[in-house]
């Protein structure tokens, strides 16, 4: 089981085996916070705020816990790791809560990775799992062009410690996990050996996948299908692939630098191919209707992951997604109105396939 998901491990296990190996990575808080900052700067919490500085100088006038979405702007490894994420440093329980969080994360989790050191955590799930250094190969998904990305004054650090400072304990203290695991089950000159013939394998196959040899910003992509989802104020870049590999060669690449969602679509369509075909057949008559009742001027709608259709006559500001009312991935969704925010639409669709693709594991 791979997907966005809040943890809650009475649930999981209801689906999963009782020998399964449970892992997750963490990313440093004062990063993260910049990152999520500047993907979701749409949410309620950041909307009105010029700056990050601004909305940490401000975070609880700006900070509405019952509202949608907001649990991005506050401890959120905590939060999707089950717990509450609305703990000030300050609270008289406040290390009776962090200390709570860290013993239930050691007690549920076999191991706890580190994106900092992400080869380093290959390195580690490799041998936790008996895998080979082929199976730990990856390219970096998802990451931002440098020109969002924004750097930090020491000051601004100290205060998102403070403002996630729940996060901040359990990066801490998995932190110094993780290069205890290091050294104990590894050691660090064979986790240096190991790191290098990686970061060779991840050249070599750079080399042969890419044609450019690197990620570029979604404008030069060639392939749409290979286009990663864009969100808020980040660029989020993406691969070419090499135009000069044979078609088995072609394949393997594509599966390491297709972005999340589409990749989560292929295996829904694999392993659920009987709704997958319900879900193209709604997409049909959505298309169908919105043709008949689309505004007058309209050109032929494009239809997102064959479930709504957007509108191709729109502005990038103005894009509107049509004929969404239909059955969704099989079931009837009454609560989509036929004209919604392409935003919106999504977000409902991928709560209902991150749903469905954890009920379906476990059948």
């Amino acid at each position: 089981m791979c997907n966005h998901m809040r943890f809650r491990k009475s649930e999981v296990a209801k689906v999963m085996p009782a020998d399964t190996f449970y892992f997750s990575i963490l990313r440093h808080p004062v990063s993260m916070m910049e990152s999520i900052f500047t993907y979701y700067k749409s949410i309620p919490a950041f909307q009105k705020t010029r700056s990050l500085d601004s909305f940490l100088e401000n975070s609880w006038r700006s900070y509405n816990t019952s509202i949608t979405n907001n649990h991005y702007a506050h401890n959120v490894l905590a939060f999707d790791f089950g717990f509450e994420n609305n703990v000030n440093e300050d609270a008289v329980d406040f290390r009776d809560r962090a200390r709570v969080a860290i013993a239930a994360i050691q007690r549920d989790f076999h191991l706890i990775l580190i994106s900092e050191y992400f080869d380093e955590s290959m390195i580690l799930l490799k041998h936790a799992l008996c895998w080979s250094l082929e199976d730990v190969l990856s390219f970096k998904l998802n990451s931002r062009s440098k020109q969002t990305r924004h750097a930090l004054s020491p000051n601004t650090t100290e205060k998102i410690k403070r403002w996630n400072a729940l996060d901040w304990r359990i990066y801490l203290h998995f932190n110094a996990t993780f290069w205890h695991k290091v050294e104990s089950q590894i050691g660090k000159e064979q986790m240096k050996r190991e790191v290098l013939k990686l970061r060779q394998l991840q050249a070599k196959l750079s080399h042969t996948c890419l044609k450019e040899g690197e990620a570029v910003d979604p404008a030069h992509i060639k392939d749409a299908g290979l286009k990663p989802f864009q969100y808020g104020a980040a660029v989020i870049q993406g691969y070419n692939l090499n135009p000069d590999i044979d078609e088995l060669t072609k394949t393997k690449c594509q599966k390491f630098i297709t972005p999340e969602l589409q990749y989560t679509n292929r295996l829904y369509t694999q392993q659920f191919s009987e709704l997958t075909k319900n879900k193209k057949k709604a997409a049909r008559i959505a298309a169908i209707h919105s043709g008949k009742t689309g505004m007058k001027g309209t050109r032929k709608p494009l239809c997102i992951f064959q479930d709504g259709c957007q509108d191709s006559s729109g502005s990038d500001g103005d894009r509107r997604v049509q004929g969404a009312s239909g059955s969704i991935f099989g079931h009837q969704s009454p609560d989509l109105n036929p004209v919604q925010n392409l935003r919106d639409v999504l977000e409902k669709l991928f709560v209902r396939a991150s749903y469905l693709w954890v009920v379906g594991l476990g059948v």
